[in-house]
């Protein structure tokens, strides 16, 4: 192996790595509020991709009638809960609040030329149809069942992920998708080709980690998720809404996804059921960290995409295998390390 192969095998990896950097973040987020695994974070991804594919192709993309179908279905319910409490004037607010996005949404992409709409325009519309679904879930499926066990909230997130799987098959087919490129400038760095467009998803995921550090360390509200975090009982009892946390946590994984989503879609040919994959990198690097910190989870995640891309060249029948071996020995140091940690 030449300089230059070690070369390209590591911008490959980094960039990667980024990508499961960003689902890493997404699991650390919402496990840390919500003590959820979050197993469909890489569904966000491919949703997003596959959202922005058919955008770019000129179809009206299905991820809108999932959209619509869970805000109603949102909206039912808290109009129910509204109308059994005698709070008939919540009603209309409840509406705008669920239906208002999604219609709006419907009306302008119906009649659009949804083909020639800029790309940063249809990356916008892609993050506006992506993003909302990670609240409506959380509403929909774990609102209720909050206060369960992690074992518990871990088979609902399986479920909801074999779901999210069958709905992206009947909305977006079983065809694999690239998007188009954000950028196809190539620039030589010595005798080594650097990709503008692997500089851009690797600055893009650092800008989001750089905005996640400062938004948990520095915004009031960054804080008050930290506090729901820590300590969901004490949270409540200062005035922290944790449902409002959790609707939170589960908006900015969508959104973490929807990125990703947008920023994988030109380097690699997704499936519906990607996402699955996708997850388990992702979480591979989560653990490193414990499902705690934001730092190692992010750093491992480059350490995963690094792997994977001299697993792939040298061992490709394996590198899976080798991927997700690593899990094992963080497993037992952490048993070690914890041995009393119970479930609560």
């Amino acid at each position: 192996m030449d300089l230059s192969i070690l070369a390209f095998l590591g911008q490959d990896g980094l960039t990667t790595g980024a990508i499961y950097a960003l689902v890493a973040l997404a699991l650390v987020l919402v496990f840390s509020v919500t003590r959820t695994i979050l197993v469909f974070q890489g569904d966000f991804v491919t949703y997003s991709a596959l959202t922005l594919a058919m955008l770019q192709t000129g179809l009206l993309p299905g991820t809108l009638w999932l959209l619509l179908g869970l805000s109603l279905l949102a909206c039912a319910l808290d109009s129910a809960l509204a109308l059994r409490h005698g709070h008939y004037r919540r009603l209309p607010g409840l509406a705008l609040r669920y239906l208002g996005l999604p219609v709006v949404l419907w009306l302008l992409l119906g009649s659009l030329d949804l083909r020639a709409l800029p790309g940063l325009l249809q990356i916008v519309v892609t993050l506006a149809l992506v993003t909302p679904l990670g609240p409506l879930l959380y509403r929909l499926v774990y609102q209720r069942v909050a206060q369960t066990s992690v074992l518990s909230l871990l088979i609902i997130s399986v479920a909801v992920h074999i779901a999210l799987v069958g709905i992206s098959l009947s909305l977006f087919g079983a065809e694999g998708v690239r998007t188009h490129s954000l950028a196809d400038a190539t620039f030589m760095l010595g005798d080594l080709p650097v990709s503008l467009q692997s500089l851009l998803v690797i600055a893009c995921a650092l800008a989001l980690i750089g905005l996640l550090y400062a938004f948990f360390g520095h915004s009031l509200y960054g804080k008050a998720l930290r506090a729901t975090a820590l300590n969901r009982d004490g949270a409540q009892l200062v005035g922290i809404p944790t449902q409002l946390a959790g609707r939170s946590a589960f908006a900015l994984a969508a959104f973490i996804g929807a990125v990703s989503g947008v920023l994988i879609g030109p380097l690699t040919t997704l499936y519906y059921d990607s996402g699955f994959l996708i997850s388990l990198k992702g979480f591979v690097a989560a653990i490193f960290g414990g499902l705690a910190s934001y730092p190692i989870a992010a750093a491992s995640a480059f350490f995963v995409g690094v792997l994977e891309s001299f697993a792939n060249f040298g061992a490709s029948a394996f590198k899976e295998v080798i991927v997700f071996t690593l899990v094992i020995p963080v497993l037992l140091w952490l048993s070690l390390k914890h041995p009393h940690l119970e479930d609560h």
